[in-house]
């Protein structure tokens, strides 16, 4: 058993309906070029550290981000439904200009503890399924590179810094953006929130623990 597992979270690099429609877990949504640059920029930056094991979201777009590094590490990723996209329900393939008129968006934005997507995923339902895998993956690894999606990695995060899932707009997971939480058997330490890969300052903060 390990003392201590590194858990380095990855949000999906860029795709097309960033910005203009949910995704949710609507097939088919690939990586643009944009995207693909990007994870082949975090593939290479991320292969020295001692990943172990990689993990990601069944939907292709976090597949396609993890690829490059699975390739340089050798590692054949494992498909996890506990790092799968919220289920966005009827809001998915929606714009937000549909969105941003109805009550029910505002206060799924704002009330997201008791709040969900009609014939949705609750957020706390969400932070429950990945923080329960992340605690079944601790004992099996030293380190575990989890590529997801963006609300999926701030409900994570939210747990370990005992933040209320009411103020997940207050963590802020960029496309592509690396966090690393170090996990013990009755502890966690948050060491980086939304870090961009090629930040000279995130690789010594991630390979020195």
């Amino acid at each position: 058993m390990t003392a201590m597992t590194n858990i380095v979270f990855i949000r999906h690099t860029a795709h097309d309906f960033l910005g203009n429609k949910i995704p949710g877990r609507l097939s088919g949504v690939h990586l643009n070029a944009l995207g693909v640059k990007q994870a082949e920029q975090v593939g290479e930056r991320l292969s020295i550290l001692p990943i172990d094991a990689i993990y990601c979201s069944p939907l292709e777009r976090t597949c396609e981000t993890a690829a490059p590094l699975a390739k340089r590490l050798h590692i054949k990723p494992q498909i996890s439904e506990a790092f799968n996209e919220v289920d966005m329900g009827e809001w998915t393939n929606k714009m937000f200009s549909e969105l941003d008129a109805l009550p029910e968006w505002r206060n799924w934005n704002a009330f997201r503890s008791s709040t969900l997507p009609p014939r949705g995923e609750s957020m706390l339902d969400v932070q429950a399924r990945v923080v329960r895998q992340v605690y079944e993956l601790r004992p099996c690894y030293r380190c575990v590179a989890i590529f997801s999606h963006g609300d999926v990695i701030r409900a994570a995060l939210a747990h370990f810094l005992g933040l209320h899932v009411d103020l997940l707009s207050r963590i802020e997971i960029d496309p592509g953006a690396v966090s690393l939480v170090q996990v013990y058997q009755t502890t966690a330490v948050v060491r980086v929130v939304n870090a961009n890969a090629l930040d000279t300052e995130l690789l010594p903060q991630l390979s020195d623990h």
